[in-house]
Order: structure tokens, then C-alpha cells, then sequence
């Protein structure tokens, strides 16, 4: 970004201008330590994420691994519960 050697200086310069002698060094050690607690927040939000990430595929899973096992009709006294009624004779057309 700022390869050029003079832009570095006039930066510098400015900034000293700007903050005094004694601002900048304070300045630039706050910046750094931003920017570390930034990366460390980031990768705390990284770990979260996929903690999520893991979370819900185990979830999905544990759904899939479910609606895949067979499920058998319950029956009492003989009359099955809770199967879909299937008509044994066409609807008796209406008059």
C-alpha cells in the first residue's frame, strides 16, 4: 500500500504535525493493539461458528437418521392407528 519510502515520511510528518511528538507513539501502539483484539474476537466468532456449523449437521443427521427408520403401523384391538384411510369401495356418486 505505501511502498514509496517518502510517502512513509510524509505520513509521519504529518501525523507528528498533527498528534505532537509524544501522541504518536501512543497512537500507534493503541492501533496495534485494536488490531489484535480484533483478530482474537474474530477468531473467537470463527470457533462459534462452526461450533453451530457442527451442531446442526449433527441435528440434520440425527433427523435424517430418524425419518429413515421404519415405521411400523401401531394397531388396537385389532384396528390399525394412525395409518392413511384408504377407501375399500368408490364414493357412491350424489343424487
Amino acid at each position: 500500500m505505501f511502498g514509496n519510502p517518502m510517502e512513509i515520511a510524509i505520513l509521519v510528518g504529518a501525523a507528528v504535525l498533527l498528534f505532537g511528538a509524544d501522541r504518536v507513539p501512543k497512537l500507534a501502539r493503541s492501533i496495534g493493539q485494536a488490531k489484535k483484539e480484533f483478530a482474537v474476537g474474530q477468531a473467537e466468532a470463527d470457533v462459534a461458528a462452526e461450533r453451530a456449523r457442527a451442531e446442526a449437521r449433527a441435528a440434520a443427521e440425527a433427523n435424517a437418521a430418524n425419518a429413515t427408520a421404519a415405521v411400523q403401523p401401531q394397531t388396537v384391538n385389532g384396528i390399525v392407528v394412525g395409518a392413511p384411510s384408504t377407501p375399500s369401495e368408490p364414493a357412491a356418486p350424489p343424487n
